[in-house]
């Protein structure tokens, strides 16, 4: 079983190429992946590497954790499952199906609606 791994606060220059590498040493990589911005193609700081196996795992993020990179302490920890939302980019189909509540809205006398 695999062990993903967070990092975070990694310097600009970090590529795919180098996060692999410097967790290489603890043991098998099953990837390494620097997350970009769409439309810089900028890094955006952080990234996750996948491991053999959760010792493994455990025994980077321990070596790891802190250590200096381009002048900046990077953190290395266990990736969280992603939280599942409604919908990405913040919208969804609920906005479009509001209450029809007959005494607020427009119609029912009045400038601009009913009672509130």
């Amino acid at each position: 079983m695999s062990s993903k791994i967070y990092v975070g606060n990694l310097p600009y220059s970090v590529t795919d190429a180098t996060l692999e590498s410097n967790f290489a040493e603890f043991g098998g990589v099953s990837s390494a992946k620097v997350m970009m911005d769409r439309e810089t193609g900028r890094s955006k700081g952080f990234g996750f590497v996948e491991m053999a196996n959760a010792e493994v795992a455990q025994a980077a993020i321990s070596a790891l954790h802190g250590m200096s990179v381009d002048g900046r302490s990077i953190v290395v920890n266990l990736a969280r499952p992603r939280e599942t939302t409604g919908a990405a980019g913040g919208y969804s189909a609920s906005g479009y199906n509001t209450n029809k509540r007959s005494d607020v809205g427009y119609g029912n006398g009045g400038f601009g609606g009913g009672r509130y």
